[in-house]
């Protein structure tokens, strides 16, 4: 149709087109065209050509100088596309349209690796028993804590990255960048988490949190237990080279491989030295406690989500 509406504009008939058209190959009938200058375009490709530019826009944030790089969003697949499209922009877009515009833009979710085994339990060591039986859920924020750590690969050689997570939200509360799998990996995040909840104004009682991880020797050190007894939290420890007993966490895990590691979202260019590792995790930490959409949530970002729970216990003022 383009073709034919160039070609008139240089003065040529319309049949004399579509006949040239009919002898290359291109059967198309002069009464065809007309049907389709006069009626216009549909509805569906109107909405179509629309999905594509809003989706565009998400998944690329233009830059200083006019260029534009992958987004935090573009990470997204085709369900969250549509609830991060539906909170901010177009919120009667359908599944249909959002999943054509991202086959056309060459858009895909990112898809999680497999990752080595990083727990090494300590032999012979006392350690808690599971509290939570694989029960990932919490009644409120500052009721259940998980953590655990994972691994990146520098050009310095391994930076190993410990997170502490609020289950009620899934939200990270704590979270230390170290070269070295010690005790001082575990123990660090476990101060930011106590840190910035006192800063947030949600503080807890002794013998409120339980706080669940792994069989690794650095969450059954004397160090780490003898912290955890003097903040008055109870420790609870999965069973030994069982990831679902803390499953949770290897989830969270994964999503920081597949999202922060193995894009340029967050980091421009190879990880040199544990510096960049940190700059791209405090990135994607901001991203995800504030922006990222969860659909165990409800497609809410877990920040949001604490903020309606602590809402709905303020009492509103009753009529005198």
């Amino acid at each position: 149709m383009g073709f034919i509406d160039s070609m008139r504009a240089e003065g040529h008939a319309v049949e004399s087109i579509c006949r040239v058209l009919r002898e290359q190959g291109c059967r198309i009938a002069a009464r065809t065209y007309r049907s389709w200058f006069t009626r216009g375009a549909s509805a569906r490709t109107i909405s179509d050509a629309e999905a594509v530019d809003t989706v565009r826009a998400a998944a690329w944030a233009e830059q200083v100088d006019g260029t534009r790089k992958l987004a935090a969003e573009g990470l997204y697949g085709r369900r969250k596309m549509v609830a991060h499209l539906r909170r901010t922009t177009l919120p009667t877009v359908s599944f249909g349209a959002v999943d054509r515009a991202m086959r056309t833009l060459g858009l895909e979710g990112v898809r999680r690796g497999k990752a080595p085994r990083t727990t090494v339990p300590a032999k012979n060591g006392k350690r808690a028993g599971d509290l939570l039986n694989r029960d990932f859920t919490a009644p409120a924020p500052n009721r259940v804590w998980i953590t655990d750590f994972t691994y990146c690969r520098t050009w310095a050689g391994f930076t190993y990255v410990a997170f502490i997570v609020d289950v009620f939200a899934q939200r990270i509360v704590g979270w230390h960048a170290a070269t070295s799998m010690t005790t001082d990996l575990v123990m660090v995040p476990l101060r930011i988490a106590l840190w910035d909840r006192e800063r947030q104004g949600q503080p807890f009682d002794a013998g409120q949190v339980v706080a669940h991880s792994d069989a690794g020797s650095q969450y059954t050190s004397i160090r780490y237990t003898n912290h955890l007894a003097l903040e008055g939290i109870t420790p609870s420890i999965g069973s030994v080279g069982d990831a679902y007993d803390n499953a949770l966490m290897e989830s969270i895990n994964g999503l920081f491989k597949t999202e922060c590691m193995r894009t340029s979202v967050f980091h421009e260019g190879p990880f040199k030295t544990i510096g960049d590792v940190e700059f791209a995790t405090a990135g994607w930490v901001d991203w995800y406690n504030n922006r990222r959409l969860h659909s165990s949530l409800g497609m809410v970002p877990p920040v949001e989500f604490e903020q309606v729970h602590y809402a709905a216990l303020k009492a509103e003022p009753q009529p005198v």
